[in-house]
């Protein structure tokens, strides 16, 4: 690893990102996905949910999921050596909902390692997913954000139609925000 020294005051700048693919993900990255998943989520997501809340859901939340990593529309950003950030979209809504209309998709677990966050590898992630989706006609994707998450939807043009509760399991809800962006 490269050190940076300067001889200005202030902050020390981050090391870069290592170079990463985006790729599709397939069956074989369950265990890679799911660390990331925990650790994004159980890191980044702390300030703002209650840590009993945040316990509660971090299992649900951070299961990789079958019919993502084999779906085509789930992508990973991958050095080689790991991962740094995870997210797609499907025709189904999150939760096992049914496909609705071939214009409308639904953004699906996104990630990002605390390493990587605000340094452009989620924002590659989401610009590859939303081109993607696009090309297959989809016109309108929804979103449920979290509430960490929010302004990172934001700025990709999503616009809050306004916060739920999401049901992870019978007795426990987790709270996000209902997002959706015009493409």
């Amino acid at each position: 690893m490269q050190t940076h020294h300067s001889e200005t005051p202030g902050p020390i700048p981050r090391p870069a990102v290592p170079p990463f693919t985006i790729r599709a993900a397939r069956m074989g990255d369950v265990q890679a996905v799911g660390k990331l998943l925990v650790t994004s989520y159980g890191t980044l997501l702390a300030p703002d949910y209650p840590a009993e809340a945040l316990a509660a859901a971090l299992p649900y939340i951070s299961r990789p999921r079958a019919s993502l990593l084999s779906c085509g529309t789930y992508y990973l950003a991958d050095t080689g050596e790991g991962l740094l950030a995870a997210g797609g979209w499907t025709f189904h809504a999150p939760g096992g909902g049914a496909t609705g209309p071939r214009q409308v998709g639904h953004i699906r677990h996104v990630a990002t390692l605390p390493e990587a966050a605000r340094r452009g590898v989620g924002r590659a992630i989401m610009e590859h997913t939303l081109f993607d989706a696009h090309e297959a006609g989809v016109r309108r994707m929804m979103c449920y954000s979290t509430l960490t998450a929010r302004r990172f939807y934001a700025e990709l043009g999503f616009v809050e139609q306004g916060e739920i509760l999401v049901t992870l399991t019978p007795g426990l809800e987790f709270a996000a925000i209902q997002m959706c962006c015009e493409m």
